[in-house]
């Protein structure tokens, strides 16, 4: 019984981290560097993501700097910035790529809501269908009499449980991510 607790958990964890992992990526009024954790740069025919070519700081809460390895790979890091369809224009120095963050429009700011609905709800479902497997597998070891009725229902209730733990963290997640994007 505890085989399957464990196997739920460790992927509905999964699936919380996964969504954690994809709000960060999401722009909100204030500079992060994992809003360029998507963004490839081409390293010598090579898409590399940006983070291993040059160094992300942060120096205000409105400015991201990008200082690359090598100046050569300036152009084809603005470039990358610009295709990632963030809405960031780089100024470049020569030496230091500087990105200001716009403060989010009022209509930006609904999309970004609707995004992170969207891959709320895609978590949601990932974790319904975690929770389905492993029901089908307590159904399964019931049926092959490797687990008792009784166990069976102590079962399905603990995964139940853990499913619905599971929906309240992710809620939690979109309630805060939604304050973080909604506030100006």
């Amino acid at each position: 019984m505890a085989e399957f607790k464990k196997k739920a958990t460790d992927k509905m964890e999964g699936q919380v981290e996964h969504l954690r992992h994809e709000f960060t990526g999401l722009r909100t009024g204030r500079a992060s560097v994992a809003l360029l954790d998507q963004v490839k740069v081409d390293y010598y025919g090579t898409p590399t993501p940006l983070k291993q070519v040059a160094t992300l700081a942060t120096p205000e809460s409105r400015l991201i700097t990008v200082q690359p390895f090598e100046r050569t790979l300036m152009k084809d890091i603005e470039k990358a910035i610009l295709a990632s369809g963030l809405g960031l224009t780089p100024t470049n120095d020569g030496k230091l790529i500087r990105l200001p963050i716009p403060p989010l429009t009022e209509e930006r700011r609904k999309d970004l809501v609707k995004v992170a609905k969207r891959l709320t709800e895609e978590v949601r479902v990932h974790i319904r269908n975690i929770r389905r497997d492993v029901l089908e597998d307590i159904k399964k070891a019931q049926k092959d009499s490797t687990l008792a009725e009784d166990d069976a229902k102590k079962a399905h209730d603990e995964i139940q449980k853990l499913t619905d733990t599971y929906m309240a963290k992710v809620d939690d997640l979109l309630k805060k991510k939604e304050a973080e994007i909604t506030e100006i």
